[in-house]
């Protein structure tokens, strides 16, 4: 069962709006078995230039679908990340049912379906032609920029010399930093 934490920022979450999302978010549900149980993390923003961007993450157990779309109208960016949704669950779906028919994993969450053949594009999209390893050296976030900026990535992983942690930090599509922590 998919429940839903839907926050506005610069705009009032209407029953209207909560509505428009619930009923198309709950489409993909048709996706998994009943054991699914879920929460859809909603962030409807409106913007300075009035563009509406909608993020939404539904983090599960094997598995995180997330995505976000702008447009002109809230409830066209909500009918377009449904679509990005269902697209992403359907390239899971693919690969899980190729790789992982006997396995416990992913693909317990995913529904039988009978008579659907499954998309053989995807087959060589995930084909790792490249591996490399290196060792991790302790630094802080901003000399991490500073390597990533200087090799010409878009991350770089790194020990962080304080928690001892491994992190990653990246270039976000505006121009600016991320950083993930692990645990």
């Amino acid at each position: 069962m998919l429940k839903f934490n839907i926050r506005g920022e610069n705009i009032e979450v209407t029953p209207a709006i909560r509505d428009h999302v619930e009923s198309k978010i709950e489409k993909i549900e048709r996706y998994f078995n009943n054991e699914m149980d879920a929460t859809a993390n909603v962030n409807l923003k409106v913007r300075n230039d009035k563009q509406s961007k909608v993020e939404v993450t539904i983090p599960m157990k094997n598995l995180t679908l997330r995505a976000e779309e702008q447009n002109a109208d809230m409830y066209a960016a909500i009918d377009l990340i449904v679509d990005k949704l269902e697209r992403q669950i359907r390239k899971h779906k693919t690969r899980v049912n190729r790789k992982f028919r006997e396995r416990e994993g992913v693909g317990l969450y995913f529904a039988q379906e009978t008579g659907q053949d499954t998309d053989s594009s995807t087959e060589d999209e995930y084909q790792i032609v490249r591996t490399k390893q290196f060792d991790l050296k302790p630094m802080d976030q901003e000399e991490a920029v500073l390597q990533m900026n200087m090799l010409g990535h878009d991350f770089y992983v790194y020990t962080d010399a304080e928690t001892d942690g491994t992190n990653i930090v990246y270039k976000r599509k505006d121009g600016k930093y991320g950083l993930i922590e692990t645990n």
